[in-house]
């Protein structure tokens, strides 16, 4: 008897899931494979998730806080504001609807998918500030950005859209974690890329890792987001390891200076022995995890360091 008691008790928690969280979803790149990928893995595991993503691809727009329109979506020629076959990527919304809204696309009705006309930290802001606060009467228990359509490694993490929302919530005081795979993971015809639901499983497994150890505790202590990378063809058997932003540049950018302007350079040079740990090494062949600092405070010893070098001036 009490052998099936615990039997019925153990498929009771598997039912209700006892490490279900609320999960806000967002990304740079608007609606992609690796976003609904990533969605449905959630929701399979027992997670409640909300989707709040830029209408269109915003790569590179970092830490920006623009609405491109108040009203609804506008259209013109500047791909920031529009995509290319009219309204929002992959057609989840259209020109002419609200600048904020659910998704209108067939497939993705039903309030979980929403899109901000703005920049990635607005679609995270409105996720935040409206969406959880409608769905849940507070903020979410963990906030995920991407899976980008390509790796945010090196110094370019700056200017990453991806690491700009983890960067936000994590300000908020909100466990969050940037999520970066290949360019490979994209797929915008079936929006099924296989690579993206790899991928997708991997943050699973990743998520459910950190409740594992936190058990009733905080996913992520406070100040500190992570900045997880994929390597391109992503298989299930993927090793992880421990990375560092390091010096190592997997993309060597510059400014192109003759017709089209815009961003050149090529692949980082040759690593050294010193950087082997460096995220831009490692997301070649394994997931890196990297732990960054939320916020611009210098560690304690720099922070002296200021004090030292003006103090003349500092202490008038």
């Amino acid at each position: 008897m009490k052998l099936r008691l615990a039997a019925a008790a153990a498929l009771l928690g598997l039912a209700s899931p006892a490490f279900a969280l609320n999960i806000l979803l967002s990304n740079d790149d608007g609606l992609t494979s690796n976003l609904k990928a990533l969605y449905e893995a959630l929701k399979a595991d027992g997670h409640d998730v909300i989707v709040s993503v830029p209408c269109t691809g915003q790569s590179g727009r970092g830490a920006a806080i623009v609405m491109y329109s108040t009203s609804v979506i506008i259209s013109d020629n500047d791909k920031t504001q529009i995509d290319a076959e009219g309204g929002c990527h992959n057609g989840a919304a259209a020109t002419g609807a609200p600048a904020v809204g659910p998704f209108t696309k067939a497939g993705y009705t039903g309030g979980d998918y929403n899109y901000v006309h703005g920049t990635p930290v607005m679609a995270t802001m409105y996720g935040l500030d409206v969406l959880a606060k409608a769905r849940w009467g507070k903020a979410p228990d963990l906030v995920l950005s991407g899976p980008n359509e390509g790796q945010n490694v090196g110094r370019v993490v700056n200017n990453s859209g991806t690491v700009g929302n983890a960067q936000f919530a994590a300000g908020r005081g909100l466990p969050a974690i940037a999520l970066s795979a290949g360019a490979d993971t994209t797929d915008n015809t079936g929006l099924a890329n296989a690579y993206s639901a790899v991928v997708a499983q991997l943050s699973v497994k990743l998520v459910k890792e950190l409740q594992a150890k936190a058990g009733s505790g905080a996913l992520l202590p406070d100040g500190l987001a992570l900045n997880v990378n994929f390597p391109n063809a992503p298989t299930a058997g993927l090793s992880w390891a421990f990375s560092r932003h390091g010096s190592f540049e997997l993309y060597a950018l510059k400014f192109n200076n003759t017709p089209p302007y815009g961003i050149g350079g090529a692949a980082g040079t040759a690593a050294t022995a010193a950087q082997a740990e460096d995220e831009a090494l490692v997301s070649k062949t394994k997931v890196s995890v990297t732990a960054m600092q939320v916020g611009f405070d210098h560690r304690p010893a720099g922070q002296q360091w200021l004090r030292l070098r003006l103090r003349d001036l500092l202490s008038k």
